[in-house]
């Protein structure tokens, strides 16, 4: 038996980083399709990895197979991911005609996105870190910095045509990301037992919609997010 433990281990060692992985695979296929013009599934794809993004540390912290080799990959995953891979295809979405401006702006994106992994890496040793994140976190910034590509996506509002407001709105999320806005982190938030109803009744309204209308579903989740972003700034007086 302890034999085939010894003998097991290497590849459980490996399934997170696996998970990490994939969702490299994600965002570098984004890359890809986004340069072909297949933008939609371009989008899809980044919706995919933050989707799974948190699923290897899970993972590895069940397994008991966390490493600094991962946490270092999963970081460079969320970079390529949810910083490189939006900026691209935001900008070769909307701010393509714009090339001077609107390439500054993406670039800004991107670079917000490596400061605030950055100081994340930063802070997750820490024995006394915060029980909330400062500033948006990759993924939700990634969603926001979206936002235009999906509101054109459900038929709301064609940004294409807007690429100044497009670009402006990249580089405000980009300073959200590194501004130290207090964002609920998943160990902060509490869900009481008598709202546990409420909860089951969203998500299954919350499933229904993104089943029928999903560029629809994912520009709600996105001002709603944005909605509890700004609150926590007005409400702690800062950025």
């Amino acid at each position: 038996m302890a034999r085939r433990m010894r003998e097991n281990l290497p590849f459980v060692h490996l399934v997170p980083n696996l998970i990490t992985i994939l969702g490299l695979c994600c965002g570098l296929t984004a890359m890809r399709l986004t340069f072909d013009g297949l933008y939609i599934y371009a989008a899809a794809l980044i919706v995919f990895a933050a989707a799974i993004d948190g699923l290897d540390g899970l993972v590895a912290r069940r397994l008991r197979a966390t490493s600094e080799m991962g946490a270092e990959l999963d970081s460079l995953s969320d970079f390529v991911c949810f910083g490189v891979a939006p900026a691209l295809l935001t900008y070769r979405f909307a701010l393509f005609p714009d090339q001077g401006l609107g390439w500054v702006l993406a670039l800004t994106f991107a670079i917000c996105c490596c400061l605030r992994l950055a100081r994340f890496n930063t802070m997750r040793d820490q024995p006394d870190a915060p029980r909330h994140f400062l500033g948006v976190p990759a993924p939700a910034g990634a969603g926001l910095g979206l936002l235009p590509v999906f509101a054109t996506f459900a038929g709301l509002v064609n940004f294409r045509e807007m690429p100044l407001m497009v670009g402006l709105w990249l580089g405000f999320v980009g300073f959200l990301m590194i501004s130290r806005i207090p964002t609920p982190s998943a160990k902060g938030l509490k869900i009481a037992r008598d709202k546990a109803r409420f909860l089951l009744i969203g998500v299954a309204i919350c499933v229904g919609l993104m089943v029928t209308r999903f560029w629809l579903f994912m520009t709600l989740v996105c001002l709603i997010y944005l909605a509890v972003v700004l609150f926590q700034a007005v409400r702690h007086r800062r950025f």
